[in-house]
C-alpha cells in the first residue's frame, strides 16, 4: 500500500471489519480510503494506493454505489470518473440502516407475516408461532424507530443520541406519573384521604362525621 502510516492503519482495520458487516475486505478498504481522503479519487488512484487490480476496484466501487455509500463525481476537463464518500457520519448511518433493512430485515418480516397467517395444528408449531409473533412485534417496533430516525436531520439525531441518561429519567418519571394517576392508585388513596379530612375537623365535627352526637 502506498499510504501514510495512520491512513494505512485505518484502511487495513476497516478491511478486516468489513467481513463482519457483510462486505469483503477489498470493498471495506476502498470505502475507508475514500472516507479519509479529502479529495475524490478515481479508480486508477484507488488501485495504485491500495495495490488492487483495476477489475477489483471497479467491482468494489459498484458494490459501494449499490449501498449508496459513495457518490460519483465528474471534475472539469477530466473524462475520468471520481468517487467520494459522504462526509456526514449520520448520513452514512442512515444509509447503512436503510440498506440493511431492505436486504435483511424486510425479508424476515415478510417471512414472519406469512408464518403468522398459518393455522398450526400441532403443539410444537403453536408454540413456535407464538415465539414468531413476539419476534415480529419486536422487529416492527425497531423498524418504526428506524423510520423515525430516517426523518431526522443530522443535528437533531446527534442531540437525541447525546440525551442518553436524560431520556431514561424521563421514561422513569412517566412511569411514576402513570402509577400515581392510575385507577388503582386513586382507589387506594381515597380512604386515606377521607381519614385525613376527618382528622382535620374540629372535635364536634368529627363526632358528626363519625355518625355520633356530641354531648
Amino acid at each position: 500500500m502506498n499510504l501514510a502510516p495512520l491512513t494505512q492503519k485505518f484502511v487495513l482495520h476497516f478491511g478486516e471489519m468489513g467481513s463482519r458487516w457483510g462486505i469483503n475486505r477489498t470493498v471495506g478498504q476502498i470505502y475507508a480510503l475514500l472516507y479519509v481522503t479529502p479529495e475524490p479519487l478515481n479508480a486508477d488512484q484507488l488501485g495504485e494506493s491500495l495495490g488492487f487490480s483495476r477489475s477489483n476496484v471497479s467491482m468494489g466501487l459498484k458494490e459501494l454505489q449499490s449501498w449508496g455509500l459513495v457518490r460519483l463525481i465528474h471534475l472539469p476537463n477530466d473524462r475520468r470518473e471520481y468517487f467520494q464518500a459522504p462526509e456526514d457520519v449520520w448520513a452514512i448511518f442512515r444509509t447503512l440502516a436503510a440498506e440493511r433493512r431492505k436486504r435483511e430485515i424486510d425479508p424476515t418480516l415478510s417471512m414472519l407475516r406469512d408464518a403468522l397467517m398459518e393455522q398450526p395444528r400441532v403443539a410444537e408449531d403453536i408454540h413456535a408461532q407464538e415465539r414468531m409473533r413476539q419476534m415480529h412485534a419486536f422487529i416492527e417496533l425497531m423498524t418504526d424507530w428506524l423510520d423515525d430516525v430516517q426523518k431526522m436531520d443530522s443535528e437533531t439525531l446527534a442531540s437525541l443520541m447525546k440525551m442518553g441518561a436524560q431520556v431514561q429519567k424521563l421514561l422513569e418519571m412517566k412511569d411514576r406519573v402513570k402509577q400515581v394517576f392510575s385507577p388503582s392508585a386513586r382507589t387506594a388513596a381515597a380512604p386515606a384521604s377521607g381519614a385525613r379530612a376527618v382528622e382535620a375537623l374540629p372535635d364536634a365535627s368529627k363526632d358528626s362525621a363519625s355518625g355520633r352526637t356530641s354531648s
